[in-house]
């Protein structure tokens, strides 16, 4: 009965717009259309052609709500496959709202998050992999997480899947078919085979597996620290960079008292900035807890920016910070090339083997230069060119996880010779979290979760 309610959602933002859509899914939506869409024709809704745009006017009681136009979709041919009614209105908050309370007086429901596509993947319009997916396009913050999401949402996880989990089927079959026809099925010599078709897929699952740290950064930026003394030009870089006056800047050592964070996209690659304090001595107590919070903000970040103000000679600070990020993946900046140089990239490897870069914040040199280094530093390929799978969902790598744990496991009863019913199992178990991924083997509990995350209206 929960599945054959007819639903309804307002599925653009609500803010006011020059457009806004309001959708109806089910049965009914065909019916609930005929009682509040009215052309000048007088012809029916219920009469309306599949895929055709029709003008006309919402009406309640027989006065006019709003001038739209009606799109609709008939079964199967849909994003949810059923019946479905798309109204395009006017995108103020007022009308759209007016609109949905009165398609739900005619008998829709309100749509719960993601509903139309847990309906698409429920009626076998895409699997789970491409039902997650679409949210991955929407919440895309960067050409690559885009590029990455349509991919994914046109089936090259899928495909991927599917060829290892046939892979792991013929196997399956292949033992299970022996253990019940040994007359017919010869298992002598078969481990050989078993053992090189199961390195076979555990590269490929151990490939897709390595994808994921590339797939984080692409998907959720990269979480960047900028560090340094004050009045090196860390806010100079962080203006520079998001191209307004984020922070202030002044010649006085230490404006910067508290984490200054700020996203921006940079090459097509997203960078989650954060400037912080300068570090430094210092008898200030406010200054103290901004030069702690910038080591505490350091700790975790997947790329550190030093800066050094290439002006002023190194010194003990400095020399602290280089020990601070010898195990973190950094670029040292020698800003302020514009003026008479006191440090040199020759003195800087003296201390660290990090890349040294110099430019200038105020003159716009080395940036472009630098920019281009952040990309090669966390991106291995042209990943908006090639057909390479980037895994970016953390349910899909504990999944995979799981997989090449079943795998090794096979490897181990091949090794200590073990009955082939045992190898079965494992082979089952492979098989079965891979299904997982796609939603063939998934329980309804993990499928609400899933689609609880989605927005409205999608």
């Amino acid at each position: 009965m929960y599945l054959s309610d007819t639903i309804t959602a307002i599925s653009t933002g609500m803010n006011n717009a020059g457009i806004g859509i309001i959708r109806i899914s089910g049965e009914g939506s065909f019916k609930i259309a005929s009682a509040i869409f009215r052309l000048s024709s007088g012809k029916s809704v219920n009469t309306f052609e599949s895929h055709r745009v029709y003008y006309g006017f919402i009406t309640d009681d027989g006065k006019t709500v709003d001038e739209v136009l009606l799109i609709a979709l008939r079964s199967p041919k849909s994003y949810t496959t059923e019946d479905t009614i798309e109204i395009d209105c006017h995108g103020g908050n007022l009308v759209m709202r007016r609109i949905l309370k009165i398609i739900l007086s005619k008998g829709a429901r309100l749509a719960e998050p993601g509903e139309f596509t847990k309906r698409a993947f429920l009626n076998g319009r895409m699997d789970l992999s491409e039902a997650e997916a679409v949210t991955d396009v929407i919440n895309s913050s960067n050409e690559y997480a885009l590029n990455n999401s349509i991919k994914q949402l046109t089936g090259k996880l899928t495909e991927k899947i599917r060829l290892l989990r046939d892979k792991i089927k013929y196997e399956i079959a292949y033992i299970e078919s022996a253990l019940d026809d040994p007359e017919h099925y010869d298992l002598s010599g078969y481990y050989l085979r078993l053992s090189n078709v199961t390195d076979e897929i555990c590269d490929e699952l151990v490939s897709l597996k390595k994808s994921f740290n590339e797939g984080r950064i692409i998907s959720e930026g990269i979480n960047t620290v900028i560090l340094g003394k004050p009045n090196v030009g860390k806010s100079s870089l962080l203006n520079l960079l998001t191209g307004e006056e984020t922070a202030i800047v002044t010649d006085i050592a230490g404006t910067t008292r508290d984490a200054l964070k700020q996203d921006i996209v940079m090459n097509g690659l997203s960078l989650k900035i954060t400037d912080t304090a300068g570090i430094r001595e210092t008898d200030d107590i406010i200054e103290k807890i901004g030069v702690d919070k910038a080591l505490e903000s350091a700790k975790d970040a997947d790329l550190i920016l030093m800066m050094i103000d290439s002006s002023e000679e190194i010194d003990e600070t400095d020399i602290k910070i280089f020990d601070f990020i010898k195990d973190k993946n950094a670029i040292i900046l020698l800003n302020k090339s514009d003026l008479k140089q006191k440090v040199s990239e020759n003195d800087v490897k003296k201390f660290t083997q990090k890349c040294i870069m110099s430019i200038s914040a105020k003159d716009e040199t080395g940036i472009e230069e630098f920019k281009a280094k952040i990309n090669e530093m966390f991106l291995k390929g042209t990943i908006d060119y090639n057909d390479e799978v980037i895994l970016t969902n953390e349910r899909h790598l504990y999944l995979i996880e799981n997989s090449i744990q079943s795998l090794e496991e096979v490897k181990n009863s091949i090794s200590a010779e073990m009955p082939e019913d045992f190898v079965s199992i494992d082979l089952k178990n492979a098989y079965e979290y891979l299904g997982t991924i796609t939603g063939e083997q998934t329980g309804d509990d993990i499928i609400d979760e899933i689609f609880s995350k989605f927005c409205m209206g999608k």
